[in-house]
């Protein structure tokens, strides 16, 4: 074959320098429209009702509690508490109404007649959207009804904490001053949500949440820029599928000629001393894998009931902590197992190893126990409120979706990436001009390169940070992190692991990869911006990143067409022996058949569904969200995660040992996948789909009380999706942890035969 065409690199870097300048551009924007936190927020006589510094404490106090995995805030969070912007905004326009009504009429609003009811309501709505805040002097003016509502605002929060919020104990935060500044902070939360933004017909959040009752209904971009970003979904479709007919070289072509290329250890030679070293990691994959799928099964029964069959696991082990450990673990085991896979693969490219690389492997280990037992025991000496003055934000939990992590633990974490790194470099060498395959060599490097590069703005923000900044630094790393670089570091993996097995020729494996860059970099790199189309961004990012994150289903629909790739190099026979061409890594095949699967599923379809703005504006924190993220994360990241693990464990041991090993990962494969679709088909998807048409019939503050969440159809959904669980945890999760760990024992027994 031929040499690629070096238009094919050109176009990469073409994307990306575009994307990045777009996404750039956006968050500019960010900075310079983000909704004004007034110094004063005053009475009509002047008087002061809250200030900045009350706001600003208690958005330190909603990170501090970690109420952003209890409930949610402008849509974003967990899914168990209420969002506290909406239930605030509704409480206020119940509150604003009811006064406007004594006043008048001398009775409660529920009282009156129709037509009264209206002339209140109209008030009402025109007292929320008057914005009173001047820009110069930097005061927002209340009236006096949104004085009184501030007032209830603080006597109901004050009473859901104290009393006991769902899946928190009693008295979880109970001193009256943080009540209120925490009180003050929820009531700008909804201010910004019910105001219009000076010089257009919507609020700072483009009317959301829904809520008629306060005037806020779908913005004119919000349908618009739906309609117009099927547009450029069919239109890309189309186009891709012509050039993919016109050009019949595009994906995974496999090799005329195969050979059979063992990945079973006797064909890798001896293991090298840092492939041997890196057993341990894949041990503590098995390990925080069994936790994190235990963690989850116990955060979703809190979606039950409050207690755990009865015992009263709140005081110890609140929603908001196990929800935090739910994520942080899968981050861990999943970044855990592309670390030590990478490091594990790089020799096998090179063919060589570095000198002292042992040595590397066993301190990035030791780091990285000392990140994940850090940051956990942290979060959970956070959780009971043990760390004094500011340390919780350094040493315990950040209270940051997805970045809980206190910042110490993040700063080891980025210089642990950074070593990694480095280990990665010195065993690939991609440099040396004489290595094979050299430039799959530099894009693997590159590809990993962008893991630890774009966790950085994770330190860009503090608690005192504008919470759309906040919002907008912290999807830069989610992200791109999950539907751009990972996206593309999977590709590299899987085009690394085919080369390596014989599947197909390195120059398809390239053009695979710079293919999938474009695509995935190109839609997904402006994209992100689909998470903050109500966090207080303008509608040219909504304009922006409607269309491009529709264009994000387009290579996804592409692995259709891989899945049969995979299938068909799964029967592969070798011309030389006729033996089947994977030998005993058809385990490794399959998981990736099941990554591009979840992938189409998971994050096309159920992505897709979510992303267009004017479905979004309903439905984001409902249960279509979490549908989408396990689908993705676990179907996609995780899948590929265990893959990698299986295809460098096998590579480890003997046939004779494998057999015995391998049927716990042929029932595990099932069982996860089986497991993940029961969840999905029986609870999942349709109690989602219920939350929706609840949250477009009576608002979004309705379908997101735990009236709500504990009663009808919802519930029983909530309660039948015990049986998905089970079979994920016991017939899945179970077997191939037991497999895992099974070759780690059996690599140390003194007994064991040396590879040769």
């Amino acid at each position: 074959m031929g040499e690629l065409s070096k238009w094919w690199r050109y176009s990469v870097l073409i994307i990306i320098v575009i994307g990045f300048s777009i996404l750039s551009f956006v968050t500019k924007l960010t900075y310079d429209n983000a909704p004004p936190i007034p110094e004063q927020v005053v009475d009509s006589s002047g008087s002061l009702v809250f200030s900045k510094e009350q706001i600003q404490r208690g958005q330190t106090l909603f990170f501090k509690n970690n109420l952003m995995e209890h409930g949610t805030l402008w849509g974003h969070g967990a899914y168990l508490g209420p969002d506290f912007s909406a239930e605030t905004l509704h409480q206020t326009t119940e509150n604003i109404r009811n006064q406007i009504a004594a006043r008048k009429f001398g009775s409660d609003f529920a009282s009156l007649d129709a037509e009264n009811q209206g002339t209140v309501a109209e008030s009402t709505i025109r007292i929320l959207k008057n914005n009173q805040f001047n820009p110069v002097s930097q005061i927002l003016t209340f009236t006096n009804e949104q004085v009184g509502a501030f007032k209830s605002s603080v006597n109901y929060w004050s009473s859901y904490f104290r009393e006991g919020a769902p899946g928190l104990p009693k008295n979880y935060i109970h001193d009256e001053e943080e009540l209120r500044d925490l009180s003050s902070f929820f009531f700008w939360s909804a201010w910004v949500a019910g105001t219009l933004r000076p010089g257009t017909p919507d609020t700072y959040t483009n009317n959301f949440p829904f809520d008629p009752d306060a005037g806020n209904l779908p913005s004119a971009d919000a349908y618009l820029w739906s309609a117009i970003s099927l547009i450029f979904l069919l239109g890309g479709t189309g186009l891709l599928l012509f050039l993919f007919g016109k050009f019949d070289f595009l994906g995974w072509q496999a090799t005329k000629k195969t050979r059979h290329v063992h990945i079973d250890h006797e064909g890798m030679g001896k293991l090298t001393p840092s492939q041997k070293a890196l057993a341990k990691y894949f041990a503590i994959v098995g390990v925080l894998f069994l936790l994190q799928s235990f963690v989850g099964g116990a955060v979703a029964h809190y979606r039950v009931e409050s207690t755990f069959y009865g015992l009263p696991i709140a005081n110890l082990l609140p929603y908001n902590l196990l929800r935090t450990w739910h994520l942080q673990l899968a981050i861990f085991w999943i970044a855990t197992a592309w670390v030590a896979g990478g490091l594990f693969i790089a020799p096998i490219l090179s063919g060589q190893e570095p000198k002292h690389q042992k040595l590397g492997v066993n301190l990035l280990f030791a780091a990285l126990l000392l990140v994940v037992g850090g940051s956990l025991g942290g979060e959970f000496c956070s959780s009971l409120n043990l760390f004094p003055g500011e340390l919780w934000f350094w040493f315990g939990n950040q209270g940051s979706e997805y970045l809980d992590l206190g910042r110490f633990w993040q700063y080891l974490l980025i210089i642990g990436f950074l070593f990694w790194l480095f280990l990665l470099f010195r065993a690939l060498n991609p440099f040396n001009r004489s290595a094979p395959n050299r430039e799959l060599l530099i894009l693997f490097f590159i590809a990993g390169a962008a893991i630890p590069i774009f966790y950085i703005p994770a330190i860009f923000y503090d608690t005192h940070t504008n919470y759309s900044i906040i919002d907008n630094w912290r999807f830069w790393i989610i992200h791109l992190w999950v539907e751009g670089f990972f996206e593309v570091f999977a590709t590299v993996l899987v085009a690394v692991i085919f080369t390596r097995m014989g599947l197909v020729h390195p120059k398809v494996a390239l053009r695979v990869i710079y293919l999938d860059a474009i695509l995935y970099l190109g839609s997904g790199v402006v994209g992100t911006g689909h998470h903050w189309y109500f966090t207080g961004q303008t509608t040219v990012n909504m304009a922006l990143s409607a269309c491009f994150s529709a264009a994000e289903t387009i290579p996804l629909t592409l692995l259709t067409l891989d899945a049969w790739d995979f299938i068909h190099a799964s029967r592969s026979q070798c011309n030389e022996c006729g033996k089947a061409l994977l030998g005993r890594q058809r385990w490794t095949l399959y998981f990736l058949i099941a990554v591009g699967v979840w992938n189409f599923v998971g994050a096309g379809v159920f992505g897709f569904l979510i992303n267009l703005p004017v479905i979004s504006y309903f439905q984001i924190g409902t249960n279509l969200t979490p549908n989408h993220g396990h689908a993705a994360m676990f179907g996609v990241f995780g899948m590929l995660a265990l893959g990698l693990t299986i295809f460098c464990v096998r590579a480890r041991i003997q046939d004779a040992a494998w057999d015995r090993i391998q049927k716990w990962i042929k029932i595990g494969f099932w069982g996860l996948n089986g497991g993940l679709a029961v969840m999905i088909v029986t609870d999942l998807f349709p109690a989602g789909i219920i939350q929706l048409w609840d949250s477009m019939t009576h608002g979004y503050w309705h379908a997101r009380r735990l009236s709500f969440i504990m009663s009808g159809t919802f519930h029983i959904l909530e309660m039948v999706r015990i049986i998905g669980d089970l079979i994920f945890l016991f017939v899945g999760v179970c077997p191939i942890v037991f497999a895992i760990l099974s070759t780690y024992f059996h690599e140390r027994r003194p007994e064991r035969v040396a590879i040769k």
